[in-house]
Parts: structure tokens; C-alpha cells; sequence
């Protein structure tokens, strides 16, 4: 199949395609003229990619999970790692909607009289929020559980 078509039958344009080509994530048969021509097997490849991309990956894993032959070859504590990457973050984004709905519904006439918002700007203020996700799989936000 030649470059149009499975820039057709993808979406993607062809420069992407030339550019995974460079990056080693999918190898062209041929080259007639200007034209690259791809196996069989390139739309798998290119489907496993954008599963990847989906999942975070970064294209240089993504690389990392293909035999020289385009066939698959799955690094699982690779995926393991980015399930936990992934569930840290979800956890993180709870936490924040947490805050963010306590501080919308908060009942405290104001939001300075509120303990459990005063905490939030603290931890915010110190830095301790972030620093707190930028280490990996965070610890349980315990200050927004706690309104």
C-alpha cells in the first residue's frame, strides 16, 4: 500500500507518517520515485501507535514496544508503570475536583473563614501541592478529603 493511501485510510498526513518512518516506529517496503510503500501489516502498526500515543507514551516507548519486524513486543512493567502513572493522576484530579466543589458549596460565609479552604491555600502558597505530584505517585491528598 502506498503512503497516500494509508495516509487515507489513517488520517494521518504523510509527513507524519515519513516522520515515524525516521523515528524507527514503522518501516517502508520500498521506495518508487517519491513514493514510500508500506506491508500489510501498517495499519496494525500505526493502531498500535495511537493506542500508545492515547496512553501517554511517548513515541520513544512506543519504538521500544515493536520487533524489527513491525510484530509487537509488549513491555509490560513499562505498561504497569504508566497504569500507576496514570492512576496518580486520576487520584490527583479527584482530589482537586474535590476542592474545588467544597470550595464552590463551602458554607462558611466567606471563604477566608473556611478551615478546610484556608488549608488548601496554604498548601498551595507553600508549593506543597505540587511537590506533592511531581514525585511520582503521589500520597492521598488528605486536604481536600478532609471538608
Amino acid at each position: 500500500m502506498d503512503i497516500a493511501e494509508v495516509a487515507r485510510r489513517t488520517g494521518l498526513p504523510s509527513s507524519t507518517l515519513r516522520y515515524y518512518e525516521k523515528k524507527g516506529l514503522i518501516t517502508s517496503l520500498s521506495q518508487q520515485g517519491t513514493r514510500r510503500w508500506f506491508g500489510p501489516g501498517i495499519l496494525d502498526q500505526l493502531a498500535l501507535i495511537s493506542l500508545g500515543q492515547a496512553a501517554g507514551l511517548s513515541l520513544d516507548e512506543i519504538r521500544s514496544m515493536f520487533a524489527p519486524d513491525g510484530q509487537p513486543e509488549i513491555d509490560r512493567p513499562l505498561l504497569e508503570a504508566k497504569a500507576d502513572e496514570i492512576d496518580a493522576l486520576v487520584k490527583r484530579l479527584q482530589a482537586m475536583s474535590r476542592g474545588l466543589r467544597h470550595a464552590a458549596a463551602c458554607p462558611a460565609p466567606s471563604h477566608r473563614e473556611c478551615p478546610t479552604f484556608k488549608r488548601l491555600l496554604k498548601a498551595a502558597s507553600s508549593g506543597a501541592i505540587e511537590r506533592r505530584w511531581s514525585k511520582g505517585a503521589p500520597k492521598r491528598a488528605k486536604l481536600a478529603a478532609k471538608d
